[in-house]
C-alpha cells in the first residue's frame, strides 16, 4: 500500500482515539500484531463506531485525489526541462476561446476580441474554418485557432516579431514562419472568395445603382486608388531611390478599386513605392483583362447616343481611358459641365480612399511594414481580405488612417492608348453634360 495513504491512515485514527477514547483502535494500529493492512481495515470495519468509518471514507478519497492528481507546473517543468511556457499560453488561449467566450454578453466578447484581433469573433472563427485545412496540412506544432490569433494580433498592433515572440513565449523565426504561412493562405486561398470583379447581374446592378445615387452618374461600378505602404527597413542591395515614394520613404505600391460599401474588388501590389500610379496600372493584371476584353459587364446604357458600359473612376495621376474616367481638370478650371461632372467624380472616389484609410486604420502593420520585402506584397492583400471579411460583415469601421494630398501631373497618353483615350474623351463630354442637363432643370 503507499506509503502515503498509511500515513494519512495513522493521523486519522490518531485523530480518531482523542474523539472517541473508549475504542480500542488505536492501542490496535500500534500494537505489533496489528500492523497489516487488512487487520487495520477489519479493525475499522467491526468498530461499534460511526466515527472510524467516516475517517476511512475520508482518507480513501483524499487519497484518490491524491493519485488522480496531475502534476504540478513546476514539477512539469523540473521532469522535463524541453517544456516550453508557450504551452500554457496556449491552455490559456484555447481556455478563453472555447469555455469563457460563452459565458460573456456578445457585444463585450466582440469588443475584446476587434480589441485583440481586429475583429470580432464570429469573423474570427470564420477565418479560422476557412483556413484550418490549410494549416492542418502544414504540421504545425500550434492549434490553428492560435496561430491564426497570433497573426492577427500582429497585423492589427504592427508588432514586430521580437515581440510577438516575446508575448507568446515563442522564437521569433517560429513567429515568422507562422505569419509567413497564414499570410500567404489569406492572400492566395482566400483571394478569390473575397476579392472578386462584380460580373454578375445583380452584383453590377447594385453596384451601379448605389454609385449612381452617391454622384448622380450612371453605370459607375469602381473606384481606383493607389497608396504607398511603408517598409520599415529597406535591404541594402535594394536601391532607394526606386522604393522612395512620394512622400519620402521607402515603399511598395499598392493599388485597389473599391465598390459602394468600401469592400475592394481588385487589389494589386506589384511594383516599388517609387512608381507612378498610370505605369502601376499598365502593369497589373486589371488593366490587361479590360484591355483585351476579357471581363465582359453586362450592362450598357445610352446616354446622348453614345453606349456607354459600366466604368470605374481614378483621379487625374490615371490614364483617361474607355473603362477608366477622370476628372477634366485637378483645380476646377473647366467649364461649368466639367466642373460638376469633376464634383460627381471625386464624390465616387470618397469610397476608394476610405476604403484604404480604414484598411491602414484596420491593420496597423501596414503604417510601417515589418516583414521582409519578399513577404511584402502577399501581407499587404492578406490585410485586404481581412478587411472585405470585416466589411461584409459590417464590423464597426476604426478611425481612418490619413495620408497627405496627392499632387502630380496628368499622365502622358502611350500611343497603345489614343482609341482607348478618344474614347473615354467622349463619353466623358457626353456625362458631364448630360449631368449638367439634369442638374439644371
Amino acid at each position: 500500500m503507499d506509503q502515503s495513504f498509511l500515513l494519512m491512515l495513522s493521523n486519522l485514527l490518531h485523530l480518531h482515539n482523542h474523539l472517541d477514547p473508549t475504542s480500542a483502535l488505536l492501542s490496535d494500529a500500534h500494537s505489533p500484531t496489528s500492523t497489516s493492512s487488512s487487520s487495520t481495515s477489519s479493525s475499522l470495519l467491526t468498530s461499534s463506531s460511526a466515527a472510524p468509518l467516516l475517517f476511512f471514507t475520508i482518507a480513501s478519497v483524499l487519497s484518490y485525489l491524491a493519485s488522480s492528481r496531475p502534476p504540478s507546473s513546476s514539477a512539469a517543468t523540473a521532469t522535463n526541462p524541453t517544456t516550453s511556457s508557450s504551452e500554457f499560453s496556449v491552455s490559456a488561449f484555447r481556455a478563453l476561446s472555447t469555455e469563457h467566450i460563452w459565458a460573456m454578453e456578445a457585444p463585450l466578447r466582440d469588443a475584446q476580441w476587434r480589441s485583440s484581433y481586429g475583429l470580432s469573433y464570429p469573423v474570427f472563427t470564420t477565418v479560422v474554418d476557412k483556413l484550418k485545412p490549410y494549416i492542418a496540412q502544414s504540421n504545425l506544432s500550434l492549434p490553428s485557432d492560435y496561430a491564426v490569433a497570433m497573426v492577427l494580433s500582429r497585423l492589427t498592433h504592427g508588432l514586430s516579431s521580437k515581440t510577438l515572440a516575446s508575448r507568446y513565449s515563442l522564437e521569433p523565426y517560429l513567429i515568422s514562419k507562422i505569419t509567413n504561412m497564414v499570410t500567404r493562405l489569406l492572400a492566395t486561398k482566400l483571394y478569390p472568395e473575397f476579392i472578386k470583379i462584380p460580373v454578375s447581374r445583380r452584383r453590377l446592378h447594385e453596384t451601379t445603382q448605389a454609385f449612381e445615387e452617391l454622384t448622380s452618374l450612371p453605370n459607375m461600378c469602381g473606384a481606383i486608388d493607389s497608396s504607398p505602404v511603408k517598409l520599415h527597413r529597406l535591404p541594402s542591395d535594394y536601391n532607394p531611390s526606386t522604393y522612395r515614394s512620394r512622400y519620402g520613404y521607402p515603399a511598395v505600391q499598392l493599388q485597389v478599386v473599391a465598390d459602394h460599401k468600401k469592400i475592394f474588388w481588385d487589389v494589386c501590389v506589384k511594383g516599388p513605392g517609387g512608381i507612378d500610379d498610370a505605369t502601376h496600372l499598365r502593369d497589373s493584371l486589371l488593366y490587361n483583362r479590360l484591355t483585351s476584353g476579357d471581363v465582359v459587364w453586362d450592362k450598357v446604357i445610352n446616354v446622348r447616343g453614345h453606349h456607354v458600359r459600366p466604368f470605374i473612376v481614378g483621379d487625374w495621376c490615371y490614364p483617361l481611358l474607355s473603362f477608366l474616367l477622370t476628372p477634366f481638370t485637378w483645380d476646377r478650371t473647366g467649364s461649368p459641365a466639367q466642373n460638376e461632372f469633376d464634383a460627381a467624380l471625386m464624390k465616387g472616389r470618397t469610397v476608394v480612399e476610405e476604403a484604404i484609410g480604414l484598411l491602414k486604420g484596420r491593420w496597423k502593420i501596414l503604417q510601417d511594414l515589418n516583414v521582409g520585402l519578399n513577404h511584402a506584397p502577399q501581407t499587404i492583400v492578406a490585410c485586404c481580405v481581412l478587411h472585405n471579411l470585416c466589411q461584409i460583415a459590417r464590423e464597426p469601421e476604426p478611425e481612418l488612417w490619413k495620408e497627405p494630398e496627392e499632387s502630380g501631373p496628368p499622365p502622358r497618353v502611350v500611343e497603345s492608348e489614343k482609341s482607348l483615350y478618344y474614347i473615354g474623351d467622349n463619353l466623358r463630354h457626353a456625362l458631364a453634360d448630360d449631368l449638367y442637363q439634369r442638374l439644371s432643370r
